[in-house]
């Protein structure tokens, strides 16, 4: 599904990613794992399309496709899902009518017809059970107002509305309480299939003990340097990461 190979991405002069390597297959969940200042929300920023990154090598390639060849829009249409570490607020849009134009471009992309205004609001109720999300929401400003919790909610929402095929979670886990982060899991958990994938950046092993992936990888100078599972997470959480570092030096 992605096959990201060797590449670098600057900013403002300065390289952020530094030959980085990932495949995620179609059925899985992947955990990126690291410090501050590594690349990992740079990599989602890139993949998203984000102009403030320069990409001076490498490639990506999303369901057969040269994704730097995309807009932004149509990296979305294409089925890309980017949930945010700081969700924006948008005064003015209500939730209902972010989602509806969001679902109808899409199917226009798509070639299908527009929801009618009873399949919509069948499909958002069924969405928003999933995601325990209150029914009062939906009439406020996208995310004005929302507590933390509220906020990634609401993108676990917008991600079980949007079905996308390839999701990046930037560090959703930030500032949730346990029941939050047990909400956000369960959707995350509840919207998997064989048909597609999600990666999840995060700091912390803690999201790993309700969103369990097939693969944690460990980035460090802006590259992926270890690979395995879940009980990579577990030895980080015990170990921190200077570990990491002591060992590439080693292998010098």
């Amino acid at each position: 599904m992605l096959e990201i190979k060797n590449l670098h991405v600057s900013v403002e002069g300065k390289e952020i990613l530094s030959g980085l390597d990932l495949t995620v297959n179609a059925g899985e969940v992947h955990a990126i794992m690291g410090p501050n200042g590594t690349g990992k929300s740079t990599l989602a920023s890139v993949i998203a399309g984000n102009d403030a990154y320069e990409v001076t090598s490498g490639e990506i390639i999303y369901q057969g496709k040269n994704l730097l060849d995309l807009s932004i829009e149509d990296r979305a249409r294409e089925g890309f899902f980017l949930g945010f570490q700081y969700p924006v607020e948008i005064p003015g849009v209500s939730m209902t009518n972010f989602m509806r134009t969001a679902i109808d471009e899409i199917r226009e992309y798509r070639g299908q017809k527009p929801l009618t205004a009873g399949e919509f609001l069948k499909y958002m109720k069924e969405k928003k059970e999933l995601v325990e999300m209150h029914a009062k929401l939906n009439n406020r400003s996208v995310n004005q107002g929302f507590s933390g919790g509220e906020k990634k909610k609401n993108e676990i929402f917008q991600m079980a509305m949007l079905e996308p095929t390839l999701s990046f979670l930037d560090e959703t886990d930030s500032g949730l309480d346990i029941d939050a982060l047990r909400i956000v899991a369960k959707g995350v958990t509840a919207l998997k299939s064989d048909k597609n994938a999600t990666v999840v950046i995060t700091h912390y092993q803690r999201l790993l003990d309700y969103i369990v992936p097939d693969f944690v990888h460990v980035m460090y100078d802006g590259k992926i340097v270890k690979t395995g599972d879940r009980a990579l997470a577990l030895e980080l959480e015990e170990k921190g990461y200077d570990w990491i570092k002591e060992e590439l030096e080693a292998k010098k």
